[in-house]
C-alpha cells in the first residue's frame, strides 16, 4: 500500500502495487510491426485502481494519469476524471492504459472549485503479458544458478503470492515451497532467461507468479488437492493472465502414469480452474520427462510426452517446448547429489526454448 498524508487528509492507495503487471487485451500480432501505419498495435489493459481516502467525499472529483518513466514502451495516458464506485470511505475505478510501461500512476483529488484536496502515486506499474507457471522442480528454484533480469529498467517481475507483493524477478523466485528467499536450500530458475529473451521482441512488461513445487505428480495438482488450491489462489490473485507454463511429467514418470489418465486429469484441472476463475485460459505443457541423474524410463517417458503431444493439439491447450531435447549429463543436465537438475547453460537453453514456444503461441492468437 502507499499512503498519502496532507495537512487535511490522508490517500492509501492500495491497487495498483509497484512492480505489477497488468494483462493486455487488445494485441494483434499482424498489425504489432514497426511501420504498421498509425503505429504498431500493442493492446491496452485495464488498471483497477482502488484504496481509501480519509475525508468527506462529496462533491469531490478523482482524476488519474500515467506518466512514462525512463526508456518506457507505451503512451502516457492525461489527467481524466474518473468514474469511482465509492463505499464510504473507500473507492475503486478503472483506468484504461496503453501496453507498455514502466509508468508512474498518479492521482489528485480536487474538490467542487477545482483545487487539489491531495495528491497520491504509486510506481512502477506496467500493462503487457503475465504468465502462471506450476510444474515441479525444473520449474522451481531446484537449477544450479542464480539467474538475473538484464533488463536495466528491470520491466519482467514476478508476484509472491502469499505476501501479495511484486518486485524484480531475480532468481530465486517467489514460490509457495520455501518462504526465506536466502533459504541456502534455494537455487536458480529457468525463467529469467525466458523472460530476458522474450522482453526485447514484446517491447512491454512481464510478469510472472510462480506456485511449481518439486517431486509433485499430475495427481497432486487435482482438484481438492493442496497443490491446486494455491494455484487457484495464484490466478485469482493476478487476475486475467495470458498462459499457465507447465514443466512437469518426471514425477508421472516415476509413478508410471499412463498417457490417457495425464491427459485427462489434465483437462479435469483445466476445467474447474476455469469455473472458479471465471474465465478460459491458455496451457502451454512443455515435454518435460527427462531426469537422467535420477532415472532411465524410456517407456514411461514416452507415455508422458505423448500425452503432453496430443494436448498440444486438444482446444484451450498451445505447445511449451522439449525441453527433453536437452540431454546432455554433465552439459545441461548436473550430475552430483546437491545438484541434479539443470546446468547453467541447460538453463539458459531451457529459457530459450520457453522463450519461442511464447512467441510462437502469441503469433496465433
Amino acid at each position: 500500500m502507499t499512503t498519502t498524508t496532507s495537512s487535511d487528509y490522508t490517500l492509501t492507495l492500495k491497487q495498483p502495487k509497484p512492480y505489477q503487471v497488468i494483462q493486455r487485451y487488445g494485441y494483434d500480432p499482424m498489425k504489432s510491426y514497426a511501420n504498421h501505419p498509425g503505429g504498431p498495435l500493442s493492446g491496452q489493459g485495464t488498471v483497477i485502481i482502488s484504496g481509501n481516502i480519509s475525508c468527506s467525499l462529496e462533491m469531490a472529483q478523482l482524476e488519474a494519469r500515467t506518466v512514462l518513466m525512463q526508456d518506457a514502451y507505451g503512451e502516457a495516458v492525461d489527467w481524466m476524471k474518473m468514474e469511482v464506485e465509492w463505499r464510504a470511505s473507500t473507492f475503486q475505478t478503472t483506468l484504461k492504459v496503453p501496453a507498455g510501461g514502466w509508468y508512474r500512476l498518479e492521482l489528485r483529488l480536487t474538490d467542487k472549485s477545482g483545487d487539489i484536496m491531495i495528491e497520491s502515486s504509486v510506481e512502477p506499474i506496467g500493462v503487457g503479458e503475465v504468465f502462471v507457471i506450476a510444474g515441479q522442480s525444473y520449474a522451481e528454484n531446484c537449477n544450479d544458478e542464480y539467474l538475473q533480469i538484464q533488463d536495466p529498467e528491470g520491466r519482467i517481475s514476478c508476484y509472491d503470492s502469499i505476501a501479495g507483493d511484486w518486485r524484480i524477478a531475480h532468481d530465486p523466485q517467489p514460490g509457495v515451497r520455501i518462504r526465506d528467499i536466502h533459504d541456502t536450500r534455494l537455487k536458480g530458475t529457468i525463467w529469467p532467461a525466458a523472460m530476458n529473451h522474450l522482453l526485447p521482441l514484446l517491447r512491454v512488461p512481464i510478469g510472472m507468479v510462480n506456485v511449481a513445487v518439486s517431486s509433485t505428480a499430475s495427481r497432486q495438482w487435482m482438484p481438492g488437492e493442496r497443490l491446486y488450491r494455491q494455484l487457484l489462489h495464484a490466478g485469482k490473485s493476478v487476475g486475467d493472465f495470458r498462459a499457465l507454463l507447465w514443466q512437469q511429467g518426471e514425477s508421472d514418470v516415476i509413478e508410471a502414469t499412463p498417457t490417457d489418465v495425464y491427459i485427462s486429469r489434465l483437462i479435469a484441472i483445466k476445467t474447474e480452474l476455469e469455473r472458479q476463475w471465471e474465465h478460459s485460459f491458455l496451457w502451454m505443457p512443455a515435454k518435460s520427462t527427462l531426469h537422467p541423474e535420477v532415472y532411465s524410463k524410456p517407456l514411461e517417458e514416452g507415455w508422458i510426452r505423448e500425452a503432453i503431444h496430443e494436448l498440444w493439439d486438444t482446444a484451450g491447450f498451445a505447445p511449451g517446448p522439449d525441453t527433453d531435447i536437452l540431454g546432455g549429463i554433465g552439459i545441461h543436465r548436473a550430475v552430483t547429489a546437491n545438484s541434479q537438475h539443470f546446468t547453467l547453460l541447460g538453463q539458459q537453453q531451457a529459457g530459450m526454448l520457453w522463450c519461442i514456444s511464447i512467441w510462437n503461441m502469441l503469433q496465433r492468437i
